[in-house]
């Protein structure tokens, strides 16, 4: 199965998708956030399941984002919102350490199974903004 995570910079991408990989999963981070063609997560090696990790200013700002403004979180955001429309799962990473990140993935992967690759038991989906 191949996972793909999306999601503004500072909420936990590479750092997901990194361990996934140790785990065996087929998993990377998009740098959609940086892209204003809307599905660039879907046209470079198209994923089975999409995973939105998300923040606030502050916690971009905590984990060491001080330069930024609303202004430029929102835009990144602008930029995501095809990818946050069309997650499996959402995970707003504001009040979440690393492990319990992976452990929420974990268990949607689990309860979704693999033969049901992009299903959403249990998972979030985003509410359009």
């Amino acid at each position: 199965m191949r996972i793909k995570v999306a999601g503004p910079c500072a909420s936990g991408k590479s750092t997901l998708a990194a361990r996934l990989r140790a785990l065996g999963y087929e998993a990377s981070s998009t740098a959609q956030d940086h892209s204003y063609v809307p599905d660039m997560w879907q046209r470079l090696n198209p994923p089975d399941l999409l995973v939105y990790l998300d923040l606030s200013l502050p916690t971009a700002h905590r984990r060491g984002r001080t330069d930024w403004d609303q202004a430029y979180l929102d835009e990144q955001k602008h930029r995501l919102r095809h990818a946050r429309a069309h997650c499996d799962l959402y995970l707003a990473t504001d009040e979440l350490t690393e492990e319990q990140v992976m452990a929420c993935v974990l268990a949607f992967l689990q309860e979704s199974g693999p033969d049901r690759p992009g299903s959403t038991p249990g998972g979030q989906r985003p509410t359009n903004e």
